[in-house]
């Protein structure tokens, strides 16, 4: 086992908070070590006793304790070729400042429970040009497929999480779903809450709206739908979907396979992250599209149904 170390903080991390530099460079060393090591003064910051929210400035002194098994153990950095290279394909976007990734339905944005691969294990191989990797800024369902942004430096991982929180960023999404509403364009407004592993509306829930529009149907048995959250609540799309009587193609959780006549359809969620308006932020109006996925095209030649934005 090494001993102690002392690490000068980096340009790339000045400005970071001492508790993410930690998660960032150990990640497996947990809050509670992390607070007891903190308050036995095994951990200093020049030389001095400091909070788990300090600031770093570039150039200051670290005093790491023996921390090899947190470090090691996590592989930080490595990306096989094969990731590497599928990644890199799923780049739509990119400039100095941010990467817009089209997202796969079934990979998770970052992990957990039985989730080895995801998108936050991949992010070394989008440094690119750049000495730091990327950060996630927000994230989609793993089901969901579609526009996934990153921020390329600190500056705009704080520019787009501000951006996020606010909603000052349009979003549009692309819905296959089961019948045909009446009313072809609308709100929905209908309070969420999460009932066990679902969102249920319920009326003293939290505010949840979202604007639709049907862009095409086959009778009364399917339509493509425009969906643009105007808030942001967790599976809120697919709540209000299953709400306003047209349940996601593919959506178990929300609409439950006995329900589900069998069709010649994926089964895969089809619901896509189809475009972002990045105007907000940027001095000029940018609006990036993520192409649709192979299975959610093949599902509309079938259906007969066709992508009219207007």
């Amino acid at each position: 086992m090494a001993g102690v170390e002392v690490v000068k903080v980096k340009q790339s991390d000045d400005g970071m908070r001492l508790n993410r530099w930690f998660l960032k460079y150990y990640p497996l060393l947990t809050m509670g070590r992390l607070q007891k090591l903190l308050r036995t003064k095994q951990i200093k910051v020049d030389g001095k006793k400091a909070e788990s929210n300090l600031k770093l400035v570039c150039g200051q002194e670290i005093r790491v304790p023996p921390l090899d098994n947190e470090k090691a153990q996590n592989n930080v950095g490595f990306v096989s070729k094969s990731d590497e290279e599928f990644i890199k394909s799923k780049v739509i976007f990119k400039d100095d400042n941010i990467i817009v990734l089209n997202k796969p339905s079934g990979l998770a944005v970052q992990g957990g429970t039985n989730t080895e691969r995801h998108i936050d294990g991949m992010l070394e191989a989008l440094k690119f040009e750049k000495e730091e990797k990327p950060k996630l800024v927000h994230r989609i369902d793993k089901d969901t497929s579609g526009v996934l942004i990153l921020a390329r430096n600190r500056k705009y991982a704080e520019i787009l999480t501000k951006a996020f929180r606010e909603h000052q960023l349009k979003k549009s999404y692309l819905v296959l779903a089961f019948n045909n509403p009446k009313i072809q364009n609308g709100e929905i407004k209908a309070p969420l809450e999460k009932i066990g592993e679902k969102m249920e509306v319920v009326e003293d829930g939290k505010k949840a709206v979202t604007h639709y529009e049907v862009l095409d149907n086959v009778g009364e048995k399917f339509c493509l739908i425009k969906a643009e959250p105007l808030t942001g609540r967790t599976h809120q799309i697919r709540a209000h979907m299953e709400y306003l009587g047209t349940p996601i193609v593919g959506d178990n959780k929300y609409y439950g396979v006995e329900r589900i006549k069998p069709v010649n359809l994926s089964t895969k969620l089809h619901l896509h992250a189809h475009k972002i308006d990045l105007s907000a932020i940027y001095s000029k109006r940018l609006v990036v599209k993520a192409p649709l996925p192979d299975y959610f095209v093949k599902d509309m030649s079938f259906l007969g149904l066709q992508l009219r934005e207007k």
